[in-house]
């Protein structure tokens, strides 16, 4: 069993207004600043070991706040890089439900089934996050991680560590500056905690859960 404490990038300058940012490449907001400086402080009761980072701005940035608080140096990983939202990204949630508004309905009601428009489908993401926690597995055993990511990979990571089918995608809460921990183990995995925030505060608690 290796337990994994998954953290979302606080929030990042598109969050609050809805923006998808895919591979895009916004970064923090100066809320999400506030809030990620919280969250090492926060985490390092679990004594972690290893501190695993999506290369882009909003996550690495948040790793660099827990890095400083636990002395952990940062591990890039394309593997929980956010899903490739192709050409929705930059959009509006309401241009892509003017725009794209069946795929938009797939997206909310039926997300395995969708392939964004020149970028991933959640199948890709599944594949990765699943090769993700197999090698964190084979690495870590034993021990207790921080993995700095995106609400898609997150998700998916969740869902493939507890063994349901990709349809059961959006059960789990994923809000900004939250972390969710998982005891993964293929054969008997525990969702020990999930979308936690209670350590922002009334002030810092994300505004949106989104994109």
């Amino acid at each position: 069993m290796v337990r994994i404490i998954f953290v979302r990038h606080a929030e990042s300058l598109w969050n609050p207004i809805g923006r998808y940012q895919g591979r895009l490449d916004p970064e923090l907001s100066e809320r999400g600043h506030r809030q990620a400086k919280l969250i090492g402080q926060a985490l390092k009761k679990y004594n972690p070991s290893a501190l695993y980072a999506s290369p882009l701005k909003r996550t690495y940035q948040t790793a660099e706040y827990i890095s400083q608080e636990l002395n952990l140096p940062i591990i890039k990983n394309e593997d929980i890089i956010e899903i490739d939202h192709g050409d929705w990204s930059g959009m509006l949630v309401e241009e892509v439900k003017e725009k794209y508004p069946e795929m938009f309905r797939q997206w909310i009601y039926e997300p395995h089934t969708v392939t964004f428009p020149n970028g991933e489908s959640l199948k890709d993401v599944f594949e990765r996050t699943k090769k993700f926690l197999n090698y964190v597995l084979s690495k870590h055993e034993g021990e207790t991680i921080i993995v700095v990511s995106h609400t898609v990979p997150i998700r998916a990571s969740l869902t493939v560590g507890l063994n349901l089918d990709m349809d059961k995608f959006w059960a789990f809460g994923c809000d900004n500056a939250s972390y969710s921990i998982l005891d993964y183990d293929p054969v008997r995995p525990i969702l020990y905690k999930l979308n936690n925030t209670y350590y922002l505060g009334e002030e810092f608690v994300p505004a949106l859960d989104a994109l």
